[in-house]
């Protein structure tokens, strides 16, 4: 698709904050449907305030937000957050009422259903989040893994075709990371909700993302897939990002030992393919007969 048919556009976003800070400088980006868009961003760069921009809590002084081709200015804010659904980096902005269940209904609630399509949204939002043990716990006795999960079970609750998130794996240790990534990956597969998510981590990003943006000093420093944005290793480091550990791990290799590798793997399951063609066959015959007899 191209960026006339995104089922969200930015388009010459600038804005600054009273104080004077600007914040975005002519910000485009886009994402079609069914997209996993990544926006790659240190601290300071403006990420959080495009975020606001791109769900309506922040009218920028310039450019325009387009969601299904038409300015977000023109939906009331129930059918615009129907469209997106903003979950912020801290679920205990988000969090508020004394249950998760009262907390999930909240929005479903405020958009007129009855109360069993309220009910239907809670169950359906928390089995999507695999959370259903937890509709009775009070907000206060939940870890904060799972807190990051009933903040977007409330916004899933709404059903919205967009799904925006602010570092939703900050503070989560590495397997809550790989959780919640392979969470939102499910999200979007299996229900085609287009996610944009802001993050400062690098290394899981090329199994989930289609494209990568990266943000710097308010504007888009580069746009590409992951192999196209990763390649630029000045850009990545001026951006005060860093390469995949894998990705860096083979740069030092060639560079530093030798060893022919022209392309960048970024996974662990390509650096080993690329790894085992530069191994001669027979060494990998004799080691496997070596092994065979003890």
């Amino acid at each position: 698709m191209t960026e006339k048919h995104s089922v969200i556009r930015t388009v010459d976003i600038s804005f600054s904050y009273q104080e004077g800070t600007q914040a975005l400088s002519r910000v485009n980006l886009h994402a079609d449907k069914g997209e996993f868009v990544a926006m790659l961003a240190s601290n300071g760069s403006g990420k959080t305030t495009l975020l606001k921009v791109m769900a309506g809590l922040l009218k920028p002084q310039t450019g325009q937000v387009l969601v299904n081709g038409k300015s977000i200015g023109e939906y009331k804010a129930s059918q615009l957050y129907q469209h997106i659904g903003f979950v912020l980096q801290n679920p205990n902005d988000q969090l508020f009422a004394p249950t998760v269940q009262q907390d999930i209904a909240f929005g479903p609630r405020n958009l007129g259903l009855d109360d069993a399509e309220v009910d239907r949204r809670v169950a359906n939002a928390l089995k999507q989040v695999g959370a259903e043990h937890l509709a009775g716990r009070a907000i206060h006795q939940l870890s904060f893994g799972e807190q990051k999960r009933i903040g977007l079970a409330g916004i899933l609750a709404m059903q919205p075709s967009i799904l925006v998130l602010d570092e939703p794996t900050a503070g989560l240790d590495p397997a809550g990371e790989a959780k919640m990534l392979n969470l939102l990956s499910r999200l979007n597969r299996e229900q085609k909700i287009t996610v944009i998510m802001a993050t400062h981590s690098v290394d899981m990003l090329p199994l989930f993302a289609d494209r990568i943006y990266v943000l710097g000093k308010g504007r888009v420093l580069s746009a590409g897939t992951a192999e196209e944005v990763f390649a630029d290793h000045d850009m990545v480091s001026g951006a005060s990002l860093r390469l995949p550990y894998i990705s860096r791990l083979l740069h030092e290799l060639r560079h530093l030992d030798g060893l022919p590798v022209d392309d960048m793997p970024l996974t662990i399951n390509a650096a080993r393919r690329r790894i085992m063609e530069l191994i001669p066959p027979e060494l990998i015959i004799n080691r496997l007969v070596d092994k065979e007899n003890g």
